[in-house]
């Protein structure tokens, strides 16, 4: 009889596949989130509404793709990745497809905000539900990938959908591009499935053995990790960061604008535009790169260091608002401190909480990008109108990273050490019971 390969070069192919595939999906229902700027000042203007109403529709977006992550992320461990990707594929369509028609923003809200956010949440959280188990020995790298797919799916759209808006108008865009992000996504969506345990086996117990203080093996189901204060500590820091990166995302075409540089020329090319296509660049270079370094020197001290340095280009930013070059490059700054919270947090959660329940425990994990969306959005925006300025908003966020930062060197640190510790000392104990027991 023919034995199963389970060695790393065995199923590497496989594995290698399925990451290919996971970047593809993501790629393809990026556009929603990232290129949104593009859509508000038209979106105001042709349905008579105020930058808040508007910002609401982003808002839900985030809201529905995370606060139903949990529910989604089951789904995909139930029913398998093939079939909910494919769906969540075909809502993302239909949400731009059916939002190309709406003449209010109540149905703006309803087809480019709920439709869409729950089309991308079914995708996101269940390719990175695959990778964690995909990946045990290089977590943070797999993850970084396809949420490297996310951040830089729209480079390839940001452009073409900006110069699509002043020559046909928002209906049209929405109308054509959301056919081509559904299409693509649902058949990368074709190729994905979970592993089986004897593919991911023995890269498992080696990276256990090589990494004994980062992963337990043991898995915590997501009633018993909601009740540890090391996932709410998690999940207060990923709230911060979110907050701070979602604000620039949803209202850089509203403070570019009140900084007057909007439509300033920067080599040769509209300032909003090439920022975005940097930012593209950056956010998802970040993911990956935060992601290997993590993997080496650990969360926690990748965290302070990718948080810090959001933290002081933000800063540096705010500082020099009226010069169109600094503004676009800063901004490639900003995002390269900010996207790696999509590689690091989900790795950080699995190698705390284990594999078994990994994607439904991330979709209660990512619920705090939902939280952020709404603080970082409409928030933000009733912030920036209540004061006039946009300084009081900057320096919310500016504090968020830096505080962010510190809880993860000093109280994320060493809680989470003591917390692995405790969990291997408990499936020990259980292993000795049960030993004592057989003998019996």
């Amino acid at each position: 009889m023919k034995q199963l390969n389970t060695s790393p070069a065995g199923n590497s192919g496989t594995r290698w596949w399925q990451l290919c595939f996971g970047i593809v999906a993501m790629m393809a229902i990026s556009s929603p989130q990232y290129v949104w700027a593009l859509f508000t000042t038209e979106l105001t203007a042709s349905l008579g509404a105020t930058l808040t109403e508007v910002q609401i529709t982003f808002a839900i977006l985030i809201v529905a793709q995370t606060f139903l992550s949990p529910f989604q992320g089951y789904l995909v461990d139930k029913f398998g990745p093939r079939l909910l990707l494919s769906a969540g594929a075909i809502l993302t369509a239909l949400s731009w497809i059916l939002a190309s028609t709406v003449s209010s923003v109540w149905g703006l809200y309803l087809t480019y905000g709920l439709l869409g956010g729950v089309g991308t949440g079914i995708i996101y959280v269940g390719v990175v539900g695959l990778m964690v188990q995909w990946f045990p020995d290089k977590r943070g790298f797999a993850v970084g990938m396809v949420a490297a797919g996310y951040g830089f799916g729209a480079i390839l759209t940001t452009f073409a959908i900006s110069s699509h808006i002043k020559s046909a108008g928002v209906s049209s865009t929405l109308m054509i591009f959301g056919l081509i992000i559904g299409i693509v996504g649902f058949l990368a969506a074709q190729g994905m499935r979970r592993p089986r345990a004897e593919e991911v086996a023995e890269l498992s117990i080696r990276h256990q053995a090589v990494n004994p203080n980062r992963d337990t093996g043991h898995g915590y189901e997501p009633a018993q990790m909601l009740k540890k204060p090391v996932f709410w500590l998690m999940f207060i820091m990923m709230t911060m960061m979110s907050t701070s990166g979602l604000m620039v995302i949803s209202q850089m075409g509203a403070f570019a604008k009140d900084f007057g540089v909007h439509d300033a020329m920067v080599f040769g090319m509209a300032a909003l535009p090439l920022a975005l296509t940097i930012d593209r660049f950056a956010n998802g270079l970040t993911r990956p790169f935060f992601g290997w370094v993590s993997d080496r020197i650990g969360r926690e001290n990748t965290m302070f260091i990718a948080f810090g340095m959001e933290g002081v280009a933000m800063t540096l930013w705010l500082m020099t608002t009226d010069n169109p070059v600094l503004f676009v490059l800063l901004s490639g700054v900003v995002f390269f401190g900010w996207g790696e919270i999509f590689s690091l947090f989900p790795s950080i959660l699995t190698d705390t909480f284990g594999t078994k329940h990994a994607t439904t425990n991330y979709g209660f994990l990512y619920m705090a990008q939902g939280v952020g969306s709404v603080l970082g959005g409409p928030l933000a925006a009733m912030m920036h109108d209540a004061t006039g300025s946009w300084t009081p908003v900057f320096a919310t966020v500016i504090c968020m990273d830096f505080f962010t930062a510190f809880l993860a060197i000093v109280i994320l640190k060493p809680m989470r050490r003591k917390f692995l510790a405790q969990t291997k000392q408990q499936v020990l104990d259980a292993a000795n019971v049960g030993l004592q027991t057989s003998k019996a």
